[in-house]
């Protein structure tokens, strides 16, 4: 008894600091976990905001998925060991691993804030991860210099060990446990998201926005082998205004670059794993080691340049966010560049008493070389999406999506591929 009253005071205690924690007003030039973050990408700056005291907001986010999907393939048997490795796993319907992330965000002085979050639970690590952390610093109050605070209006500087700056897309996308300001279940067949040590900094005024950052180019980084790493640079320039109260609109450009690497992680970097469990995966796959199914990893482990164009336009309820971005790179074992390509486009209309019910549909081609591929394989996929906000904090959605495969070799898992099915999906972010 004395047991179960200690475990449920250490849960009342806990319950009771998120839910303090939620109610406090968010913190400053942060962005929200709930659905207030939603079509918000760099946080604005907010210098007005004063400093009374340290500030703790703890939050989270959780994902359960239901799956309901079905694959198929074409390819000629390749037997090892007795094992046909283009045979594909049975998979039916069923719920898939739950996940979760813990976010501590704190005010530690005027204008200098503190990220946190880390992976509760995850596809690829069913155990506690820290997916990373950062500085973000505002002000400069504490220099006592005009000239620096009147700079410190339009400047913003953020380091850390963090998810890099590269691109709008990886604003509207699932991290892991959260989903709440993704409209849809899966993420993009070529995913461009990576934590890693970084610096960045920002120039903003008027709705103009700069930003150049330095990182490394791996999850894990090592002081070992310094003669094949070198650190990749990315930057951002870019429009947002909301010229009427109906009207916004928001262009981007965004470019990286990292010219040598033992393993750049660019497209391989989300330690959280794909929402479609292992689709257009062999009979020997498990969920953890084969994390990123459905997925289109170029492979640009040892050189890779990216660029990146992201138009955003918003009228009333309707909503149209597009993605065009191309990508050339090698292995270390190679010695000349391959090539990728994606576009993509998302058209979503919300509506209701607080625009908290939403239909949408996206489409996402990728266009790509392999390693000793001769011919340039192409991925397409469809996903149609319903969502209805509970509460800013609490989203439901279902997404049915249809992903195809082109042009593999014969003896290829993905040749004459398809997957296509219902998910259902509910979120919480705060």
């Amino acid at each position: 008894m004395k047991r179960y009253l200690k475990h449920l005071s250490m849960f009342l205690l806990i319950a009771g600091t998120v839910h303090q924690a939620y109610a406090q007003k968010v913190l400053p030039n942060m962005r929200p976990y709930d659905k207030r973050g939603l079509n918000m990408f760099e946080p604005p700056k907010n210098d007005t905001a004063t400093f009374t005291h340290l500030q703790l907001k703890i939050g989270a986010g959780f994902t359960q998925q239901f799956q309901a999907l079905r694959h198929s393939n074409e390819a000629t048997p390749n037997i090892v060991n007795g094992v046909d490795q283009n045979k594909l796993i049975t998979i039916g319907n069923g719920f898939n691993l739950a996940t979760a992330n813990l976010n501590l965000d704190a005010e530690l002085a005027d204008g200098i804030e503190l990220n946190v979050i880390t992976y509760l639970s995850s596809r690829h690590h069913n155990d506690t991860w820290v997916k990373g952390g950062y500085l973000q610093i505002d002000k400069l109050s504490f220099l006592h210099n005009q000239a620096i605070d009147h700079l410190m209006n339009y400047v913003r500087f953020r380091v850390g060990d963090f998810e890099i700056n590269y691109g709008d897309a990886h604003f509207r996308r699932t991290d892991n446990g959260q989903a709440i300001q993704n409209p849809f279940v899966g993420n993009y067949i070529m995913d461009a998201f990576m934590t890693a040590i970084s610096g960045e900094a920002y120039v903003m005024n008027k709705g103009w926005i700069g930003m150049i950052g330095v990182a490394g180019s791996q999850v894990n980084t090592t002081v070992t082998n310094p003669s094949s790493r070198g650190p990749a640079i990315y930057g951002k320039l870019g429009f947002d205004k909301q010229f009427t109260p109906d009207l916004r609109f928001r262009l981007t450009g965004s470019i990286y670059t990292n010219q040598k690497s033992p393993g750049n992680q660019l497209y391989n970097g989300d330690r959280g794993g794909s929402r479609y469990y292992l689709v257009m995966e062999n009979t020997q796959a498990t969920i953890s080691n084969n994390a990123w199914s459905g997925e289109y990893n170029p492979q640009f482990s040892n050189h890779v340049t990216s660029i990146m164009i992201n138009p955003f336009i918003q009228y009333r309820g309707l909503t149209f966010f597009g993605t065009y971005e191309h990508a050339q790179g090698r292995t270390g074992a190679e010695t000349s560049n391959r090539k990728a390509d994606q576009l993509v486009g998302d058209l979503l209309y919300y509506f209701g008493p607080r625009q908290n019910i939403y239909v949408g549909i996206r489409y996402d081609w990728v266009k790509g070389e392999l390693p000793g591929v001769a011919q340039a394989v192409q991925v397409d996929r469809v996903q149609a999406a319903l969502g209805w906000y509970i509460a800013p904090t609490v989203l439901l959605k279902a997404e049915y999506v249809d992903q195809r495969y082109h042009n593999y070799p014969t003896n290829n898992i993905n040749y004459g591929g398809q997957f296509h099915g219902l998910m259902l999906e509910g979120t919480v972010g705060f």
